[in-house]
């Protein structure tokens, strides 16, 4: 396989020692790497948005490139799911790792007593489907999800509009599912419309930096509803191994995973009225107001759990006809400063459910979305 800029997966994993994939066994004794590195559970006061919300009872459906339920991390965490082409349960497949780590970041539950990842919903559970490369058998698997209980679908990657794909988005949106995307990772590299981050049923999530910063990668313009952190995430990769990564697929599985805590804990909220209460209570940055980089703001768990409920939400507006125009335009923040590693995207899953890269990598790809 073939990355953007013509480096190899092979090549570009070798440039990777620095991001310290790890196994279990390698854990030290005094401290745990994976626990350790979930630097943003500080600043979005995870602890104490899990005293009030765990998850419980809230499915999760990734559509991505599966998920290895066998990680430690992920014990009892995992439901069969479905691979959409051959119509069968997924199984413990992921080929390429990405939805091992979008699963772990949104509902892991660490092992051990404190070690390994712990999810922002670590009581959810995650219903993985695949493939995710095709608007066909993308909108199948949303369809299925919706189906199947689903409360709510994260999609973190970058397809081609499609009539079947808003279709399904819709439907999925008509029957209360809060869908999650994301912008993107190509806003310093042209800054490239990607679906089903730009369909309005979707909520749209861009990525920040430490410092509260629009990442110079994550993509800016009017599809952009939230930001949240997606630089240096630490994540599950199968066979019981770790990565640290960057890109707005981090960002989407903690908004995803904050959207399962607000549906256990108000469980009569419709998906329009949880969306809501996640974009009301963003913290402002950037412009005063909506912008094009922040969109309503960036993510605050803890206001988003307990703040009152904003007032009555406008129904779902209709797909898009067109794609979104993005308008050219210079980054927010110039010192962002963190390079574009970035989530190998689900776009590169094989149709068949081939397996591919047997570990989260990261790399930048136009349809690589985080």
């Amino acid at each position: 396989m073939t990355l953007a800029g013509g480096r190899t997966v092979q090549g570009f994993l070798a440039g990777l020692t620095a991001l310290a994939v790890v196994s279990g066994s390698a854990v030290p004794a005094t401290a745990d790497p994976a626990r350790d590195k979930q630097w943003f559970f500080a600043p979005l006061k995870v602890a104490q948005a899990q005293r009030i919300s765990k998850g419980d009872g809230v499915v999760v459906a990734v559509l991505d490139s599966g998920v290895d339920g066998t990680h430690q991390d992920l014990g009892g965490a995992v439901l069969p799911g479905r691979q959409v082409v051959q119509n069968k349960p997924v199984g413990d497949l992921d080929t390429n790792g990405h939805g091992t780590g979008m699963a772990g970041i949104i509902a892991g539950r660490g092992h051990g007593g404190d070690d390994g990842v712990l999810g922002i919903a670590p009581r959810a559970k995650i219903m993985p489907i695949a493939p995710a490369n095709d608007t066909f058998f993308v909108g199948q698997g949303i369809r299925w999800a919706a189906d199947h209980g689903a409360k709510v679908i994260v999609m973190a990657f970058g397809i081609p509009d499609g009539e079947s794909l808003r279709a399904a988005v819709s439907e999925a949106a008509a029957a209360d599912v809060v869908l999650v995307g994301t912008s993107g990772n190509s806003g310093d590299k042209g800054n490239e419309v990607e679906f089903p981050g730009a369909y309005p049923q979707v909520l749209t999530v861009g990525a920040v930096d430490r410092a509260n910063k629009v990442a110079k990668f994550s993509n800016h313009g009017p599809q952009v509803d939230l930001v949240a952190p997606g630089v240096d995430i630490p994540a599950p990769a199968p066979d019981d191994k770790y990565v640290t990564g960057t890109g707005s697929s981090g960002a989407a599985a903690i908004v995803a995973g904050a959207a399962a805590l607000i549906r256990a804990k108000y469980p009569d909220l419709s998906a329009a009225d949880v969306v809501q209460r996640l974009t009301a209570t963003a913290i402002d940055r950037g412009d005063k107001g909506r912008d094009d980089y922040y969109g309503a703001g960036q993510l605050d768990l803890l206001a988003a759990l307990t703040a009152p409920q904003p007032g009555a939400s406008a129904s779902t507006p209709p797909v898009a006809a067109a794609p979104v125009v993005v308008p050219d335009a210079a980054p927010a923040d110039e010192d962002s400063g963190i390079p574009p590693l970035v989530f190998v995207a689900a776009g590169v899953v094989l149709l068949l459910g081939a397996v591919g890269a047997g570990v989260a990598v990261f790399a930048r790809s136009r349809r690589a979305a985080g």
